[in-house]
């Protein structure tokens, strides 16, 4: 009772969470075991001290460096030679524009800033609402994580136990398009009188984009390639994606000077280090957790309750959708798998199938309020309010909430591509 008493009270007053859990930790350990509180410390190393993890960082700083060589003027000009012609044409592009950029940052956040800046203020010269702008731009961002490289998969296995990351990497690919697909058509039936249909570019535009935007196209097919064929580990593919983005940048498109790599790298390590912080800190509250057999005991009454696998599903949607209003989607894996991963394979469920299912649904949690992440960076852009995008993002939630209850309930969504590929 004592460190959730910590752990609640810092969370009130704002305090990080890897703080909050930290702490929380150290109090536990200090009146209620017999440890001493250098063990605390000792955990919290050894939750980092994984080769794997090494992806995480190098997988940010391909990110930043992509951003930054100029990358999404092209993938912008990409997908509006391919979707700018249809009805609510920005609007499709702006949701498209993410599924690519989704196979270079692997990241939500990453994907709503950099889209943010230039799609919500050009959509408004459009016609498009500044809020409606905004908020698409959140929820598109989605996608980002779920197609690969994606940060979340790597940090789901490095979690459990037995799940091929690239088996999540394909797991991912249906349902990231499955969203980019349904929000295409909310923004086409809701969205169509906002600005004027566009003409079709000609054949000689359009390959004109695609020129333009073979480099950015590669990398994703570069990097899970050389994982799906077993040529180099995620870790090693991580460090190939940084590597590609610098040579692309700096050779190839020659946009990358010597001049901006101390803020790229300055930036990676800042978001590197706050994703390692938690990582590691939830790394040793799970350790007190096992020691304190709160899984064992929480599987033992939800096994003893429940014993079907699709009511299972349906309980862990509802507590995650919940657990995301207030916690970061990485945070929260961190905290639950520990506990929810071992009661779905004792229900016979595929882990691959569950590991999606919790990904996307904790990454619909950075855009719901009051937490949603992707809301206040889409927001720190357009500056319309908090409240202006909630309203506006609501219908887009139920748009995904629409996909989340598809891929949960008809497994072979996620799990026919990596059965295709033999995992």
């Amino acid at each position: 009772m004592i460190a959730f008493a910590i752990l609640i009270g810092l969370l009130i007053i704002g305090a990080p969470i890897a703080f909050g859990i930290f702490l929380a930790v150290v109090g536990y350990v200090g009146w209620e075991t017999p440890f001493k509180i250098s063990l605390v410390a000792q955990r919290v190393f050894s939750g980092i001290d994984s080769f794997a993890i090494l992806a995480i960082p190098l997988f940010v700083l391909a990110g930043e460096l992509m951003n930054e060589s100029g990358i999404t003027d092209r993938i912008i000009k990409f997908a509006n030679a391919l979707v700018g012609h249809m009805k609510a044409g920005l609007a499709q592009v702006n949701i498209w524009a993410s599924v690519i950029f989704a196979g270079l940052s692997g990241s939500a956040v990453a994907d709503t800033s950099a889209l943010g800046r230039v799609f919500i203020p050009t959509m408004e010269k459009e016609g498009y609402p500044r809020d409606f702008a905004a908020a698409l731009t959140a929820a598109s961002s989605v996608i980002g994580p779920m197609i690969p490289p994606s940060i979340p998969v790597i940090i789901y296995a490095l979690i459990t136990t037995g799940v091929s990351v690239p088996g999540l990497f394909l797991a991912g690919v249906a349902p990231g398009v499955l969203l980019a697909i349904a929000l295409s058509v909310y923004v086409r039936m809701v969205a169509a009188d906002y600005a004027e249909q566009k003409p079709k570019l000609s054949f000689k535009e359009r390959v004109k984009a695609f020129t333009d935007a073979w480099v950015p196209l590669l990398m994703p097919v570069f990097i899970v390639g050389s994982i799906l064929t077993g040529i180099v580990t995620p870790t090693e593919a991580a460090a190939l994606a940084a590597g590609y983005a610098l040579v692309a940048g700096m050779f190839v498109l020659k946009s990358l000077k010597i001049s901006m790599l101390p803020g790229i790298f300055s930036r990676a390590m800042r978001d590197s280090s706050v994703i390692l912080l938690i990582i590691a800190v939830v790394a040793a509250a799970n350790w007190l957790l096992t020691f304190s057999q709160v899984p064992q005991t929480i599987s033992q009454h939800v096994l003893a309750s429940i014993d079907s696998p699709w009511a299972f599903l349906l309980m862990v949607n509802l507590i995650l959708l919940v657990v995301g209003l207030f916690l970061e989607g990485i945070a929260a894996m961190l905290i639950l798998l520990p506990i929810l991963h071992p009661i779905a394979m004792s229900l016979g469920i595929d882990p691959t199938h569950f590991g999606i299912v919790v990904i996307f649904n904790l990454m619909i949690g950075l855009i719901t309020p009051p937490m949603g992440i992707c809301l206040f960076v889409s927001n720190s852009v357009a500056n319309v309010g908090m409240g202006a995008i909630s309203r506006r993002i609501m219908p887009m939630f139920l748009v995904e909430l629409l996909v989340l209850t598809i891929i949960t309930f008809i497994p072979e969504t996620v799990t026919f591509l990596p059965r295709l590929f033999g995992y």
